[in-house]
């Protein structure tokens, strides 16, 4: 169905119509000219993330479904990595002519996904026409007591660094999409080359291989954000000093951490937390396995630093590495090696608006 069939208004009832609140600080949903929310003992968070198709998404490799799923994820991330609940989110979609309705429906079964998954109201948002490819802009709306909310630039010298489960695999599960779709678009053009119709049409039906690397593919296009880690955290007594979500890659993210506390670090390589896959991948690719670790962005784990009197906590807690730690800023951010060379350490990981 064209989604002019239906317009704006339409649209959006036919996708939210059976919506179910679920938290009581939802007043009010979709529907009028404002979502209504009540937070009387609680301070609110608010994050926007907004997705560019051929910058942020590519529709040759990532369907409509987990599409939705990863864009309400980072949002949700976001609230988790300042220690807070996720209870709301906004979502507005900017459209060609190319989407149905049933494309929409699609996008917004993976959107809901992830929503019940951790709880969170759809509440409102907005469409409109787009003429350079679609656009994803959502707002998550969370909670956290005051007392709770954990920042940037609260580590301390002596605290420690700590990761949750692995980096790099998101990085890498983009490199073999990439691949894959650079050697589909090859076969293509030498088909039309040497006009070969048959090729062509078995070309339709390209599948690439993918078996041994369903984990990389996986951690790209199947995001998940980290509440679990929270509530480990929160069973175990502990509160974070400064936490992020790792977006734009380890070494990125650590030195936003620094900056903002005016502080300097000290993380090991060897300690850097790589899936078996990962590494397979990066050899594959002839790529350094640790500079993809650094710098690959897209894990959406959490990064966090915590007092050094925590540690026999942390050790205990499933899915967390402690990578090093934090040190008085005239020291440096340093990364040492596995054979124990120390470097500066620099974020080459994605940057936008960079030339």
């Amino acid at each position: 169905m064209e989604i002019a069939k239906l317009g704006e208004f339409g649209l959006i009832d036919h996708l939210t119509k059976d919506i179910e609140l679920k938290n009581d600080s939802t007043k009010y949903g979709v529907g009028d000219d404002c979502a209504v929310l009540s937070y009387p003992d609680k301070e609110v968070l608010i994050t926007t993330d907004l997705l560019m198709e051929g910058v942020h998404f590519d529709l040759t490799y990532i369907d409509l479904k987990h599409l939705g799923y990863k864009s309400a994820m980072v949002n949700i991330s976001d609230v988790f990595a300042m220690n807070g609940t996720p209870r709301q989110m906004t979502v507005s979609l900017a459209l060609s002519k190319r989407f149905t309705v049933e494309d929409m429906e699609t996008f917004y079964s993976g959107l809901r996904l992830a929503c019940d998954k951790w709880g969170v109201d759809i509440v409102g948002g907005d469409t409109t026409s787009s003429y350079t490819g679609l656009a994803i802009s959502i707002t998550c709306i969370g909670e956290a007591r005051k007392e709770d909310i954990v920042y940037r630039h609260g580590a301390k010298d002596t605290d420690l660094v700590c990761v949750s489960g692995d980096l790099g695999a998101a990085y890498m599960g983009l490199q073999l999409l990439e691949r894959e779709k650079s050697v589909y678009y090859s076969q293509v053009e030498e088909a039309k080359r040497k006009g070969d119709q048959r090729a062509l049409e078995e070309l339709k039906n390209f599948q690439p291989d993918f078996s041994g690397k369903e984990y990389l593919l996986q951690r790209q296009l199947q995001t998940e954000a980290r509440g679990d880690i929270i509530e480990k955290l929160r069973e175990a007594g502990i509160r974070p000093t400064a936490m992020m979500d790792i977006s734009d890659g380890l070494s990125s993210e650590l030195l936003h951490i620094c900056k903002q506390s005016g502080v300097g670090c000290r993380i090991y390589e060897k300690n850097i937390p790589i899936d078996y896959q990962t590494a397979v991948m990066a050899e594959e690719l002839n790529m350094n396995v640790t500079t993809c670790a650094l710098n690959g962005g897209e894990d959406y784990e959490l990064l966090f630093t915590v007092p050094i009197g925590d540690h026999e906590k942390i050790e205990q807690i499933d899915g967390i590495k402690l990578i090093g730690h934090i040190t008085d800023a005239k020291f440096g951010k340093v990364l040492v090696t596995r054979d124990n060379q120390e470097f500066e350490l620099k974020a080459q990981g994605w940057v936008h608006l960079s030339e």
